[in-house]
């Protein structure tokens, strides 16, 4: 017999879209008590205006009253994206917005568990489970938070999967071993004289290198390439 870990992980992996995954996802919600789901993933480039993925299985009229009224700048579970600790209301225990904690319960979002995730390339995603009815206990906290979490991180690498070739073509870049060279030299401030220097092959060889990589990762220059191979983990 599987266990639930090992029924969940080929239920996610095999999505291939946004659509199949939010369906799989809801499925796994609704069998560990929770009526709804979402599930917001940040990309790390461009570094000025990050692209962010939302989808959701909560009410379509608590979206749109999520996105018109920025909701975002009070949700208390976005300011908690950093932290890898769970994030779970229940009742009427919230700080913050009152608004915003009012409209979430008029549209059945009573309670809830939220919880962060984070990779090598830089992606951050929060999963979030809610539902209808306020009470969490103790025991249901104690018996699933493992299951949760490693919620958490599965989905997570699934909807990576399936979202970064299309909104992150540069995290699937395959940089040579100079060209990793050369970045990171780069990275510490070196010149393309002290970089030849240092790695014994010419100034000509080093901006080679560097050009190579630039064209890989879609950079216009040598700052931006060395921005983007350190945030997707390159170097």
């Amino acid at each position: 017999m599987r266990s639930w870990q090992e029924e969940q992980i080929q239920l996610l992996t095999e999505t291939h879209s946004e659509g199949d995954f939010l369906s799989a996802l809801s499925q796994i919600a609704d069998e560990l008590g929770f009526d709804y789901c979402a599930y917001g993933m940040r990309m790390p480039l461009p570094l000025a205006q990050p692209r962010i993925i939302m989808l959701s299985s909560q009410p379509q009229q608590w979206q749109r009253h999520y996105l018109d009224d920025y909701y975002h700048s009070v949700d208390n579970t976005l300011h908690d994206m950093h932290s890898i600790t769970p994030y779970i209301w229940s009742g009427e225990e919230h700080t913050g917005s009152t608004k915003f904690w009012e409209d979430a319960r008029a549209h059945g979002l009573q309670a809830g568990w939220a919880q962060s995730s984070h990779d090598a390339r830089g992606i951050v995603g929060m999963l979030t489970l809610a539902r209808s009815r306020s009470y969490t206990s103790f025991k249901e906290l104690r018996n699933r938070a493992l299951q949760k979490s490693w919620l958490a991180q599965t989905a997570h690498e699934a909807l990576s999967r399936v979202l970064v070739p299309k909104f992150l073509p540069e995290a699937e870049t395959q940089l040579t071993t100079r060209e990793v060279e050369v970045l990171r030299w780069s990275a510490d401030g070196k010149t393309s004289g002290e970089v030849g220097n240092i790695m014994c092959i010419s100034e000509r060889t080093v901006n080679f290198h560097v050009n190579n990589a630039l064209v890989k990762l879609g950079a216009n220059n040598k700052t931006a390439g060395v921005i983007k191979a350190a945030i997707l983990g390159f170097l």
